[in-house]
């Protein structure tokens, strides 16, 4: 899988609950709609592990077959219409992608 990973805060002016429920619900219509996308998951932080982790709300990993297929995702109407409808929102997000590697779990059945 190729992930596409998002860390993200909300708007200054919204609440933590507000931007979860955006997340996980207008939001959500779009990005499950873009086009080659396998798998979502998401996260909504509920507690930072230490100081310099806090002030963000959740994380979303949206997994492609390929980076291509990523690539294509991103080019798309659907894609235009997720960033669109975030519009000039003025919470930060860190957004990164790479290759993934099942590290322990399910793969090998531990």
């Amino acid at each position: 899988m190729y992930n596409l990973i998002l860390l993200a805060a909300r708007p200054p002016e919204w609440t933590h609950e507000q931007f979860i429920s955006w997340w996980r619900g207008d939001h959500a219509e779009l990005t499950v709609q873009l086009p080659g996308l396998r798998r979502w998951l998401h996260t909504e932080v509920e507690a930072a592990l230490e100081a310099r982790s806090e002030g963000w709300d959740g994380v979303s990993i949206l997994s492609f077959d390929t980076r291509e297929e990523l690539d294509a995702a991103l080019s798309s109407p659907e894609w235009k219409a997720a960033v669109e409808q975030v519009g000039d929102m003025r919470g930060k997000r860190i957004a990164v992608m790479g290759a993934e590697s099942a590290m322990f779990g399910a793969v090998d059945g531990r």
